[in-house]
């Protein structure tokens, strides 16, 4: 009866043992967590989008104007034949609109609206989709107006009030988190389906919030969802 509780016992410790050890995870899968933890460190400084998008994303021209009508805001004008670099400026233009917007919009009830959302914010934030891809070279330029005000409000605010002042320290915190691996070896997956940025058969990691590929021998990001970070 001993030796079977104690060979019971040896079991049970051996097991717990595997489980408790980390799971070698090939080495691209590894790379693909750096360059996810390096967008969100890059992120995490100065809330400099582009920066972090053109340190860790896919450098491919087609990727990246797919990435671009994917995940921008286009309305549902015919953007078939603008070229790559104005559709690749209007959104990391939106999406850097975006991050700023993200620490300020829980700070944003009772008395503190106004001081938060003043007149020129809320204008900004009411503009209407595109309707006319004639427009879409004035859209750019406004945006980048928008951008340089809102900058400027929201540094503002880091500075003067306490409530948006806290929620950035708290956005930086959950940033600076490192998005750690699963207990698992993690598989490359494919029929990528968030528009046509993959061809079906393409492999690809999900990690998070963020869709990583192999590209050229290193790790890119194809995209983020920055809602669902912790926060």
């Amino acid at each position: 009866m001993r030796r079977i509780f104690f060979s019971i016992c040896v079991c049970a410790f051996a097991v717990a043992r595997a489980l408790a050890q980390p799971v070698q995870q090939p080495p691209e899968v590894v790379e693909a967590y750096r360059v996810c933890n390096e967008f969100q460190r890059l992120l995490a400084e100065d809330f400099d989008f582009d920066r972090a998008f053109e340190t860790t994303f896919t450098k491919d021209p087609a990727k990246r104007r797919a990435i671009a009508i994917a995940e921008g805001e286009f309305g549902s004008i015919d953007i078939s034949n603008v070229d790559d670099a104005t559709l690749l400026e209007i959104y990391k233009t939106q999406a850097q609109l975006l991050i700023l917007l993200v620490p300020m919009l829980p700070a944003s009830g009772g008395d503190n609206k106004p001081i938060v959302f003043p007149p020129k914010i809320e204008e900004m934030m009411k503009r209407p989709l595109l309707k006319d891809p004639k427009d879409l070279q004035s859209y750019k330029v406004q945006l980048k107006q928008d951008l340089t005000v809102l900058r400027a409000h929201f540094d503002k605010l880091a500075a003067t009030n306490p409530s948006v002042a806290e929620n950035i320290r708290d956005l930086k915190t959950n940033l600076r988190k490192p998005v750690e691996p699963p207990n698992h070896v993690v598989k490359p997956l494919t029929a990528y389906s968030h528009g046509h940025v993959l061809p079906l058969d393409e492999e690809y990691y999900q990690i998070g919030n963020y869709s990583v590929i192999r590209e050229a021998g290193q790790m890119r990001l194809i995209r983020f969802r920055l809602f669902d970070m912790r926060w």
